[in-house]
């Protein structure tokens, strides 16, 4: 398919933005969306101090929440922890993403890329998280970037492939726009703005770009692809925000965990104690 010439520019997608994220919901509203969002978190930790006893103490905060009735969509963790924590989680419906591809660069060779999908589906991920490769992507070469992303998918067999695009460092409204239909035409499951480890990461006018191409392929193919901001989002109010987003842009059958993640695992604590008040 052939998506159509973007029909905004910066200042347009400021103003449609401010628009769309100016109500300011009653109580009841505002604790009901609160408890979507908390339900649509992929909580992450993806530190190089990461080892089994603080994966463990991770999945013991996951399934804290559990056992006060809530829980959170997925947890995203490196490759070597997924088989632990995949047991420590079992039966609660709390899906285990890890980071792949060269994660967060993306600079490797595609048959190594391959190889850490493979051990990570092989581990028991349930999703991928990908990064596109950004250099190969600036000089132009967009089929490469195409052709690695069907790669992947086709290794990730039954898990789902979040595609990374690094939004911040992509420098331009069409650039993110072309990224994103590359990743939808690819076979992606899920958009992603950003890794959280470059800045900057997530954004209003990213997601903006974002959910209007993904609205876009879902008219012209009927396929539904999902949407994940992540990094840097700090405070429930900007959370509120980029939901607002997915509901006006994207529509209520995006509201769940199956179309709608958000990388922002400070914030659980925070929506958790509104939505337990």
């Amino acid at each position: 398919m052939n998506f159509n010439p973007y029909p905004y520019n910066d200042a347009q997608i400021n103003e449609r933005i401010d628009t769309l994220t100016a109500v300011k919901p009653e109580k009841e509203a505002w604790n009901k969306a609160m408890q979507l969002i908390f339900n649509c978190i992929d909580l992450t930790t993806l530190e190089a101090t990461d080892n089994a006893d603080r994966i463990a103490g991770f999945c013991e905060k996951a399934l804290a929440y559990v056992d006060e009735g809530f829980s959170v969509a997925a947890l995203c963790i490196y490759s070597p922890f997924v088989g632990q924590a995949k047991a420590l989680v079992k039966h609660t419906g709390i899906r285990l993403a890890t980071v792949a591809c060269a994660f967060p660069t993306g600079q490797m060779p595609l048959e190594i890329k391959l190889k850490e999908v493979e051990y990570a589906v092989a581990q028991g991920a349930d999703e991928i998280d990908m990064v596109i490769s950004r250099g190969t992507f600036l000089q132009g070469d967009y089929e490469t970037v195409q052709h690695e992303i069907e790669a992947v998918k086709k290794v990730c067999g039954n898990a789902h492939l979040k595609v990374i695009l690094e939004t911040g460092e992509l420098g331009s409204v069409d650039n993110i726009r072309k990224a994103s239909e590359i990743a939808l035409l690819a076979g992606a499951d899920f958009i992603k703005t950003s890794s959280g480890k470059a800045t900057p990461a997530a954004t209003l006018p990213a997601a903006m770009v974002m959910l209007d191409t993904i609205a876009e392929f879902y008219e012209k193919t009927g396929r539904k692809v999902g949407f994940k901001p992540a990094g840097g989002i700090a405070d429930p109010e900007t959370a509120f925000k980029y939901y607002l987003l997915v509901k006006h842009i994207s529509g209520e059958k995006w509201l769940n965990n199956k179309f709608f993640r958000i990388g922002a695992s400070r914030l659980a604590d925070k929506i958790f104690a509104i939505i337990k008040a």
